[in-house]
């Protein structure tokens, strides 16, 4: 009960802010399924493909690579593509750079929203204790002198809600932007692995 009151308390900005939140939280499952996902698709395919690549069977790996939809197949799929075209080991590595540089916006999509909710939501705290004071004391100066501190103290509190409401909606969003970015940068990094190993084992120029 003690919380309903609290939020009821906070006025129409603690809505505001629990929306923002709620969109943040949507925002981070999405992103977190979605590179969980790729990470796994991305392990099982250089899993399955660096047989054929030891083996210079670079026929079937150029197919199995076509047959996925993942991030690691398309950056693959440049380089074969120019690898089967007789090109030389810079312009095969020229080509998975340019796969990565496809496949990386993908992977960064709606993160950075997250930052910028929380800061949302610390702003909108803010705001709506600034006008929580404003009414406050507008309510205050006609009041009974005897009664002034009590109902100020009273509404200074109220006022207090939107700004603990508006942090606690914004550490944690802040907390996971953190870590989706870094899972994000370690994705990233494998694929660039992959790829040079990938060029390692088809170029012998």
């Amino acid at each position: 009960m003690d919380l309903i009151q609290f939020f009821q308390s906070g006025g129409p900005f603690m809505y505001a802010i629990l929306v923002v939140m709620g969109l943040g939280l949507a925002i981070a499952i999405e992103r977190f399924l979605y590179i969980v996902s790729v990470q796994g698709k991305t392990n099982k395919i250089w899993k399955n493909l660096t047989p054929m690549l030891q083996a210079n069977d670079f026929e079937r790996a150029y197919e199995s690579v076509q047959k996925v939809k993942s991030p690691l197949a398309t950056v693959l799929q440049y380089g074969f593509a120019r690898h089967k075209a007789k090109a030389k080991r810079d312009l095969v590595d020229a080509a998975m750079e340019e796969g990565i540089m496809e496949v990386t916006p993908q992977l960064e999509e709606r993160t950075h929203y997250l930052a910028t909710l929380a800061n949302i939501a610390t702003l909108l705290g803010l705001l709506g204790t600034i006008i929580g004071l404003i009414q406050a004391f507008t309510a205050v100066a006609s009041a009974d002198p005897a009664e002034k501190a009590d109902l100020l103290s009273a509404s200074i509190s109220v006022a207090m809600n939107t700004t603990a409401f508006g942090l606690t909606a914004a550490i944690p969003l802040i907390l996971i932007h953190s870590y989706l970015a870094t899972r994000t940068t370690r994705l990233v990094d494998n694929l660039e692995m992959a790829a040079v190993k990938c060029l390692n084992l088809i170029c012998d120029e």
